[in-house]
């Protein structure tokens, strides 16, 4: 496996590195082993959607467009609120 370099802020190197060394890893280590637990925004789309599927065919919800979005307007909302206290 070949190399790459990563240009990021000292700061943020060394809090990694810190992190890593915490959990008995070496940063390159620490890197990969993140990089294998994070989702792509693509394989975020395509679970999201198996699990609309799997909720679907469970007990039929399936939100229209509009109540999807009234639902996320409410969720911020709800945040918002929690956030503000």
């Amino acid at each position: 496996m070949s190399d790459a370099n990563v240009r990021i802020p000292e700061e943020a190197k060394d809090r990694l590195a810190a992190i890593a060394a915490a959990e008995g890893l070496s940063l390159r280590a620490y890197l990969a082993r993140l990089a294998e637990t994070l989702l792509t925004p693509q394989e975020r789309a395509e679970r999201a959607e198996q699990a609309r599927a799997a909720l679907e065919k469970w007990n039929g919800y399936a939100p229209s467009t509009a109540e999807e979005h009234d639902l996320d307007s409410e969720l911020d909302r709800r945040l918002a609120e929690v956030k503000s206290r």
